[in-house]
C-alpha cells in the first residue's frame, strides 16, 4: 500500500467533487438571478463533472468569469468543510466497518446455525412423538374414537 499515493488520488477526487458542488451553488444562484445563463451552465456540465480540472479546463475556452466563480466558490466550500474532514471520514468509517462486520458475522452465524436448529427440531419432534405420553393420548383418541362410531 502505498499511503501517498493514496492520499494523492483522494485529494484530487475531493477537489472534483468540490468543484461539482461549487458549480451546483452557482448554478442554484444564476436560476434566481440568470435563468438562461443556469440553464447554458447545467447544459455545458451535463456529464463533465468527473474530472474538476479537466471540466475547468474546458470550461475556460467558453466562459472565463464562470471559472473564476467556481475557483472562488470551491475555495470556500473548502475552507468551510476541510476542517471537519478528517475526523468525519474517520468516525464514518469506523461505524460503517463496525456494522459491516456485525452483518457479516450475524449471517455467518445464521447460516451455521441453522442446521443445528433444524435437527434440533427435529429430535425434538420425534421424542415427542414416541413419547409415552403421546402414545397414551393416541390410544386414547383412538379409543374415542371408535367409541363414537359404535354409538
Amino acid at each position: 500500500m502505498n499511503a501517498k499515493h493514496i492520499a494523492r488520488e483522494t485529494a484530487r477526487t475531493l477537489q472534483s467533487y468540490l468543484t461539482y458542488q461549487a458549480v451546483r451553488t452557482i448554478s442554484t444562484q444564476l436560476r434566481e438571478t440568470n435563468p438562461s445563463q443556469a440553464i447554458w451552465l447545467n447544459h455545458y456540465s451535463a456529464g463533465k463533472m468527473q474530472d474538476g480540472e479537466a471540466y475547468l479546463e474546458g470550461l475556460m475556452l467558453e466562459r472565463k468569469d464562470l471559472v473564476l466563480r467556481i475557483l472562488t466558490v470551491r475555495e470556500e466550500i473548502a475552507e468551510s468543510v476541510l476542517e471537519f474532514l478528517p475526523e468525519m471520514v474517520k468516525t464514518n468509517i469506523l461505524q460503517a466497518n463496525g456494522d459491516r462486520r456485525r452483518a457479516v458475522l450475524e449471517r455467518l452465524t445464521q447460516i451455521q446455525d441453522a442446521p443445528a436448529i433444524a435437527s434440533e427440531e427435529i429430535s425434538r419432534e420425534t421424542s415427542l412423538d414416541n413419547s409415552p405420553a403421546d402414545l397414551h393420548r393416541e390410544q386414547y383418541r383412538e379409543e374415542t374414537d371408535s367409541e363414537a362410531r359404535e354409538e
